[in-house]
């Protein structure tokens, strides 16, 4: 290969594509993505070299943590300037949770990090593997006036390319598995590659930032008609949270009362943040527009607009950790967009 071609870095974190089938036992087994050009010799027609690494235990995205996002951030981090782009294969059930957090905490990039996966394993007949992960490495090599065309962390799945902290997983059987409901992808792959050049981001400043550490100190309460008071008050009052999401109806609702209203007044004051976001995934919050929310509001309830639950969570862990018992810097981190999470 011409070592003027694109570098891309394959970084393989465990998930169902990592799996081929032995051809003398026939049953499945991990993946080699060292040997990933031989195993998939499709890629040779991408003008690109390409490296592979892999954690030495693969984990199931289930058991995903602020640790793994740390680990895949440093592996990126450390090659930053050896490649042109990274693609990291990761499981779909907290896909869209990695992604978000990579989002904030690679800020400024100027070069791809596109997450993909399957939902069948990539040695298995009609598994969608190959084609996620041979789009994912064209997109990610691809440039024009040698400059990447997408420059932020992206999710890449049948034949749609996301901007990672927009997507949702939506489905656990079907092949098209990721969403993103407030947002238009930023690619559809066909029989070319078809780019909304309008939604790709890009960086606000030239210097690479990346952030590290977070804090898990939130809770999530889910209203639902019948909720009871008492139940409300157990959590707040037997919680160490410093950020607490409530899971709201439509534009930003809770029910009526009085003595939830009171809680959160008490909470806020003690320097506790509470953030509002919708249950509905279309749309967006707007305290505003009803008389519940408006309470909310009063109270200091901060509505997150069209915000995925996966940003919003990932996005304060990074910010509590950063600006800990300093609520007022954390509220103005957290209402300033940083990778394209929120419509202005």
């Amino acid at each position: 290969m011409k070592s003027s071609e694109p570098k891309i870095l394959i970084i393989y974190t465990g998930g169902t594509i990592g799996m081929v089938e032995d051809h003398h036992s026939k049953t499945l087994k991990p993946f080699d993505f060292n040997e990933v050009n031989k195993e998939l010799p499709e890629l040779k027609k991408i003008k690109c070299q390409i490296d592979a690494v892999s954690f030495k235990k693969p984990i199931d995205s289930s058991n995903v943590s602020p640790k793994i996002w740390e680990k895949i951030g440093d592996y990126i981090f450390e090659n930053y300037d050896k490649y042109d782009g990274f693609v990291v294969l990761h499981g779909t059930d907290t896909m869209s949770y990695s992604a978000s957090a990579l989002s904030f905490m690679f800020q400024n990039l100027n070069k791809p990090i596109i997450f993909t996966g399957s939902q069948l394993p990539i040695g298995m007949v009609r598994t969608d593997g190959k084609e996620n992960l041979i789009t994912a490495i064209e997109i990610a090599s691809t440039k024009r006036d040698n400059v990447s065309l997408v420059q932020e962390v992206a999710i890449y799945f049948e034949y749609q390319l996301y901007r990672a902290n927009r997507t949702t997983k939506i489905s656990s059987e079907h092949f098209e598995a990721f969403k993103s409901y407030n947002f238009p992808s930023l690619a559809e792959a066909g029989i070319d590659i078809n780019y909304n050049i309008n939604s790709l981001y890009r960086p606000k400043k030239n210097r690479l930032s990346y952030l590290k550490g977070f804090d898990s100190r939130i809770l999530i309460i889910v209203f639902f008609p019948g909720i009871s008071e008492k139940n409300v008050k157990n959590q707040l009052e037997n919680t160490s949270a410093k950020v607490i999401i409530l899971m709201t109806y439509g534009s930003g609702n809770i029910p009526l009362s009085d003595q939830i209203m009171k809680l959160i007044k008490r909470h806020t004051s003690r320097g506790v943040v509470f953030l509002n976001v919708s249950q509905c995934k279309v749309g967006r919050v707007e305290q505003q527009k009803y008389e519940t929310g408006k309470q909310l509001y009063s109270s200091g309830v901060i509505g997150v607009g069209d915000m995925t639950l996966e940003a919003v969570i990932t996005k304060s862990m990074l910010y509590l950790h950063r600006y800990k018992n300093q609520e007022e810097l954390f509220k103005k981190e957290f209402l300033t967009e940083k990778a394209g999470e929120f419509s202005i």
